[in-house]
């Protein structure tokens, strides 16, 4: 007998690809599970699916940075409750210096949708009873006909994960000007846009001939990130989707100055911000 759990949550993280460098991500998350009934004629509680997955893909996905331990030229050196990345991508060398709990090793050459879906599922299955024979996960993005970005960030302000310096997301944009969407400057920022790190002036502590870097203390503790400039886009403000919103509005209004400007920033899925200039 067969259990699924379609579309059972999104996660958003970032992950290390050697050809895009740190790229944002959204995914849903379902599950089937094989096994006989109990007694009470299930295969699992439903609530129980839902808790154990929910919980503990907040916990080891959403909002961290996957990377693919056995990726080809990747540094790693951790302790108890550190860890730092260094790796030379197609996009320049990425460091990366943070709290253990910011980053998810993947043991795989590259991340993917079936490798971490592997992965995750070796991490589960002791999480379930001995009567589920078998877990199948699968990770989908969110199907978009339109202009769309990933990106990655870190808000240093959040009380929670956000603070972590390279989680993201992968993002639709919409942009009204007098009241009609505009498709040409949708392509234009998601063009723009295309795998992203968004950073904030206020964190950055060095700016070398062909990176930034960025540092901040936030309540997890301390977080560094070095990057190449062609993968950043810096902006005067913190990188909350409100922010990001707003300063795109200004941006398209600097363009189209005589043009009323609504921007829908996404952050995700189904969720984000709306500014009308």
């Amino acid at each position: 007998m067969h259990l699924f759990v379609e579309q059972l949550t999104n996660v958003d993280f970032s992950y290390l690809d050697l050809s895009r460098g740190i790229v944002g991500e959204t995914w849903w998350a379902s599950a089937i599970l094989e096994g006989e009934l109990d007694q009470q004629g299930m295969v699992c509680d439903f609530g129980t699916v839902k808790k154990v997955l929910r919980n503990w893909m907040d916990d080891e996905i959403d909002h961290r940075l996957l990377v693919p331990e056995l990726a080809e030229g990747l540094t790693i050196t951790q302790s108890a409750d550190r860890i730092e990345l260094r790796c030379d991508t197609a996009r320049g060398p990425i460091i990366m210096n943070a709290p253990r709990e910011a980053v998810t090793l993947i043991d795989a050459k590259e991340i993917t949708i079936q490798s971490v879906a592997s992965w995750c599922i070796r991490q589960l299955e002791p999480h379930f009873p001995n009567s589920i024979d078998q877990l199948s996960l699968d990770f989908t993005p969110e199907e978009i006909n339109g202009a769309m970005y990933h990106y990655s960030h870190g808000l240093k302000k959040h009380d929670g994960n956000c603070q972590r310096i390279a989680h993201g997301h992968r993002s639709r944009i919409q942009i009204w000007l007098d009241g009609n969407r505009n498709q040409d400057e949708e392509a234009y920022w998601a063009d723009l846009w295309k795998d992203i790190y968004i950073g904030s002036k206020e964190d950055l502590i060095d700016s070398p001939e062909d990176e930034y870097q960025f540092e901040y203390t936030a309540q997890q503790g301390e977080f560094y990130l070095s990057l190449s400039k062609q993968h950043c886009y810096l902006i005067d403000t913190d990188t909350t989707v409100e922010l990001i919103a707003n300063h795109l509005a200004n941006k398209i209004k600097a363009r189209h100055p005589n043009t009323q400007v609504t921007v829908r920033a996404f952050e995700g899925v189904n969720k984000g911000a709306m500014v009308t200039l």
